[in-house]
C-alpha cells in the first residue's frame, strides 16, 4: 500500500503490517497520549481504526506485561460493553509491537467510524456562528452516551474520563440523524493503576493524567473528598451539558491544573446553568446543583438517575421507560399501557437540593401519571423550555427501580452501520438510519403551536401489510456441526418491531419505480461466476434466467420482486419509510423464541409449506438447457419458479407472515460477518464489507439445511439473481 506523502505518520509506521492483518495506512487523529490511524484488516477487507498509545512508549520494561494485561482486560470490557449498546465502540483486538525506531508501542484495534468527536463539533460550530442548543436539543443529541454509560454504571463501571473529545458524533450533529458513540472506556483506569507506569514516564518528561482535568471532578483531583465511581460520570457529563448551553464556553474555568481543581472543588459556586445566566427552570437547576455536588455521596448515582431526572425536569408531564437488567442484559422496557399505569420514581441522592436535608435517606421523586397524548411535534431548533414547578419528594428508605426518561432514542439497539471514517466529513451511516435503528422510543419531545411542551407517543400498533413482532430474546444460530455459517447458537435480545407479512411483491416496487423514487432493476440478472463454469455459458444461463425476473411482467404482479440488488432493496425500503431487517431481526421474525426448528413449527414440512425446487423446478431448467437444481422432494409445487405471495399458507410463521422460507432469498441490512459466541443485544452484522446477509432460501433451492431459520448465506451487494428479493421492517 503506498501512501501520500501529504498524510501524517506521527510515529513512522505508514504501509506496516501489524500482527499479521492489520495494514497501516495513515494517521487521522492525534492526541496527548494516543495516535490514531486508518487500517484495513486484511483478511475481512474491511477498515478498522488502531490506537496507539505513544505516552507509553517510555514504560520501563519491567513493568510492560502488567500493562498489556491491564489493557487487554479492558479491551475485554469494552467488547462486553458493546456487545450491549452500540453506543459504545466496540474494541476488536489488542497487542503491542515495536515501531522501525525500536518503540514499544501497545495499541487496541476499534471499529472504524466516521463523523467527529464532540469537541471537534463543538469548536467548529463556535467558529461558525451557530446558536447554543437548547437542552432539550442536547439531552436528544447525548441520549445514546446516557443509556450506554447506564449500562456500565448498572454494573458498577466507571469511564472516569467523560468529556467531549470522547463522545464521537456520526452523521449531521444539528440533524435528526446524528448518533454518538463512546470511546476510550477503561482506559482511564488502565492508566491510573499504573502510577508507577506514569511516575517512570514522568522522569523522562513524559507527562501522563487519568482524567481530563477540565471535566474532572473533585474526588480526581484530590481523594479526600472520595472514591471515583459512576458518580465521577454524572459530574462530567453535567459539566458537558453547561459548556454546550454556553455554545461551546468550558464549564470548568480556569487556565491551569490548580485553577480546575478550585473551580472543580469550590462549594460555594457550582458551575449550573444560572451561574452562567442561563435561564432554567427551577427544577432543572436543581437537578444540575445535585449532578455537580462537592461530595460524591450528594449526587446521582448513576447515569440512568441524572438523566431520568433531568428528563422530568424539561418535561415534567412526558411518560417514562423503566431499564430492566435481566441476565445481565440492559435493555429498554415499557409497560405494556404507559397511559394509566402506576407512577414511576426517580431515586435522587441525598442531600438534593432544595428538597431533602442532608440527614434524610436516600428517596424517590414521585413523577406524576403521564396524560395520554396524540400527535408528534418537528425538530424544532428554536424551541424554548416551557417553565415547571420544582419536583415534589416522596421520602422513603427503600430505593426505588432505575427509571430511565427517553427524549430522543435508546442506544441499546444499534449496532454498526457500515464503514466509517474517522475524523472525516459528517455522513450518516449508509446502510439504515441510526434514529431508526433503535427501541422504537418516538423522537425528541418539542413545544407544540400552543407554546407547552408535548411527548411523543410510542406507536402501538403496526403499519398496514406489516405484522407485529414482539421483542425478546432467543439462541441465534445453532451448533448442529453440518454447516459452520450458523454456528455457533448465541443469545441475542431483540427489541420490538413490525416486519411485511409478505414479500415485496413485483406490482408494489413497479409503483415505486413508476412514481420516479426506485431505479428499475436490470433486466438481465447478475451474480458471480462459479469456477465450473465458463465465461460464455455464465452468460448464456444468466440470458436464460431473465425469464425468471418479475419485475414488468404482466401476471406476475402479486409474485416476489426479484434481480434487484441490495442498493435497490435499500432504497425501496426507505421510500416506504422502512428498512430492511437485521439477520437477527429476520431469524427472530422467522423462529421466535421457543426453539423451534421450523417457521411453523418443528415438522419439517412438504411441497405445500414452502415454494422450493422439486419435480416442476427440474423440469423447467432441463427445458432450457439447464443442469438440474438439487431437488426437494419428488413432488411438484405446482411453481417452476416465484409463486404469488402467501401461496403456502401452511409455511406461515407463529407472528403471521409468508413465506420466510422458500419463494425467494431475502436480503438483510447486514454485512455478512461470522458469529461470535457472546451475548447481543439488537446485533447488525460487521461495519463494512462485500457481502450481505441472505436469508430463507429459494423457489431453486433443495437443500434441506435453509429450511431451518438459522440457515444463513451471503452474496455481493452488487449481485442480483432471480432467487432474491426482500421484504421490509419498521420500528414500532
Amino acid at each position: 500500500m503506498s501512501v501520500p506523502s501529504s498524510r501524517r505518520d506521527p510515529l513512522g509506521i505508514s504501509g506496516t503490517l501489524i500482527a499479521d492483518k492489520y495494514r497501516i495506512s495513515h494517521a487521522v487523529g492525534e492526541g496527548g497520549f494516543s495516535v490514531v490511524y486508518l487500517a484495513e484488516h486484511t483478511i475481512w477487507r474491511q477498515p478498522v481504526a488502531i490506537k496507539c498509545f505513544k505516552v507509553l512508549a517510555n514504560a520501563p520494561e519491567d513493568q510492560r506485561e502488567g500493562l498489556l494485561d491491564g489493557f487487554i482486560q479492558e479491551g475485554k470490557l469494552m467488547a462486553s460493553l458493546s456487545s450491549r449498546s452500540a453506543a459504545i465502540v466496540q474494541a476488536r483486538d489488542v497487542g503491542t509491537f515495536t515501531t522501525p525506531d525500536g518503540q514499544w508501542l501497545p495499541y487496541m484495534v476499534l471499529e472504524w467510524l466516521e463523523g467527529k468527536p464532540l469537541d471537534v463539533v463543538l469548536y467548529d460550530e463556535s467558529r461558525a456562528g451557530f446558536p447554543a442548543r437548547q437542552l432539550h436539543e442536547i439531552l436528544a443529541l447525548l441520549e445514546p452516551a446516557a443509556a450506554a454509560l447506564e449500562i456500565a454504571h448498572s454494573r458498577g463501571i466507571a469511564h472516569r474520563d467523560i468529556k467531549p473529545a470522547n463522545f464521537f458524533v456520526m452523521g449531521d450533529p444539528r440533524g435528526i440523524e446524528a448518533y454518538v458513540k463512546v470511546l476510550d472506556f477503561g482506559i482511564a483506569k488502565v492508566m491510573s493503576d499504573h502510577a508507577a507506569v506514569a511516575a517512570a514516564m514522568a522522569q523522562t518528561g513524559t507527562e501522563i493524567t487519568a482524567f481530563t482535568p477540565n471535566y474532572g471532578a473533585p474526588e480526581q483531583f484530590s481523594r479526600t473528598h472520595g472514591a471515583t465511581g459512576p458518580w465521577t460520570d454524572v459530574f462530567a457529563m453535567a459539566l458537558i451539558l453547561v459548556e454546550m448551553l454556553r455554545g461551546g464556553a468550558p464549564a470548568l474555568e480556569g487556565n491551569d491544573l490548580i485553577q480546575l481543581a478550585v473551580a472543580s472543588r469550590d462549594p460555594s459556586r457550582r458551575p449550573t446553568p444560572r451561574s452562567f445566566g442561563i435561564p432554567v427552570t427551577d427544577g432543572v437547576e436543581q437537578v444540575f446543583a445535585a449532578a455537580l455536588a462537592t461530595a460524591p455521596g450528594d449526587r446521582f448515582r448513576t447515569m440512568g438517575q441524572f438523566w431520568a431526572a433531568l428528563h422530568h425536569a424539561v418535561f415534567p408531564d412526558a411518560p417514562a421507560w423503566q431499564m430492566a437488567t435481566t441476565s445481565g442484559v440492559t435493555a429498554p422496557r415499557m409497560p405494556t399501557n404507559p397511559i394509566g399505569v402506576g407512577a414511576p420514581s426517580v431515586p435522587l441522592p441525598p442531600g438534593f437540593p432544595g428538597l431533602m436535608s442532608p440527614s434524610s435517606q436516600p428517596g424517590p421523586v414521585s413523577l406524576p401519571t403521564p396524560p395520554a397524548f396524540t400527535g408528534q411535534s418537528p425538530l424544532s431548533t428554536a424551541a424554548s423550555i416551557a417553565g415547571s414547578a420544582p419536583v415534589a419528594v416522596r421520602p422513603t428508605s427503600s430505593v426505588a427501580p432505575i427509571v430511565f426518561s427517553v427524549v430522543a432514542v435508546l442506544a441499546l439497539a444499534a449496532g454498526g452501520f457500515g464503514a466509517y471514517r474517522v475524523f472525516g466529513h459528517a455522513a450518516p451511516p449508509p446502510d439504515r438510519d441510526p434514529r431508526a435503528a433503535t427501541s422504537g422510543v418516538a423522537s425528541v419531545a418539542v413545544p407544540a403551536p400552543s407554546g407547552a411542551l408535548v411527548a411523543p407517543v410510542r406507536r402501538t400498533e403496526c403499519p398496514a401489510g406489516t405484522v407485529l413482532v414482539t421483542g425478546g430474546r432467543f439462541f441465534m444460530g445453532s451448533d448442529a456441526p453440518e454447516f459452520k455459517l450458523w454456528q455457533p447458537a448465541h443469545k441475542v435480545t431483540i427489541d420490538t418491531f413490525c416486519i411485511d407479512v409478505y414479500e415485496v411483491t413485483a406490482g408494489d416496487y413497479k409503483v415505486c419505480s413508476d412514481a420516479g423514487d426506485c431505479k428499475r432493476p436490470e433486466p438481465i440478472p447478475s451474480y458471480p461466476k462459479a469456477d465450473s463454469v465458463s465465461d460464455a455459458q455464465h452468460e448464456k444461463n444468466k440470458t436464460i434466467q431473465a425469464e425468471l425476473c418479475t419485475f414488468g411482467k404482466e401476471g406476475f404482479e402479486k409474485h416476489p420482486i426479484n434481480c434487484v440488488n441490495w442498493t435497490l432493496a435499500d432504497a425501496y425500503c426507505k421510500a416506504q419509510k422502512k428498512r430492511l431487517p437485521t439477520e437477527a431481526e429476520w431469524e427472530y421474525a422467522a423462529r421466535g423464541s421457543d426453539g423451534r426448528k421450523y417457521p411453523w413449527g418443528d415438522d419439517p414440512g412438504d411441497q405445500t409449506h414452502m415454494n422450493a425446487c422439486g419435480l416442476e423446478c427440474n423440469k423447467w431448467e432441463t427445458a432450457h438447457g439447464l443442469k438440474p437444481s438439487q431437488r426437494m422432494w419428488a413432488a411438484d409445487d405446482g411453481f417452476f419458479g416465484t409463486a404469488p405471495v402467501g401461496s403456502f399458507p401452511k409455511g406461515k410463521t407463529k407472528f403471521g407472515s409468508y413465506d420466510f422460507i422458500g419463494n425467494v432469498w431475502e436480503w438483510t441490512a447486514d454485512w455478512f460477518e461470522t458469529y461470535k459466541a457472546d451475548e447481543a443485544v439488537n446485533p447488525t452484522g460487521a461495519p463494512a464489507g462485500d457481502r450481505k446477509s441472505i436469508r430463507g432460501g429459494g423457489f431453486n433451492g433443495g437443500v434441506q439445511l435453509w429450511l431451518d431459520p438459522a440457515f444463513r448465506y451471503h452474496q455481493l451487494a452488487t449481485a442480483s439473481a432471480p432467487g432474491i428479493g426482500f421484504r421490509c421492517a419498521t420500528n414500532l
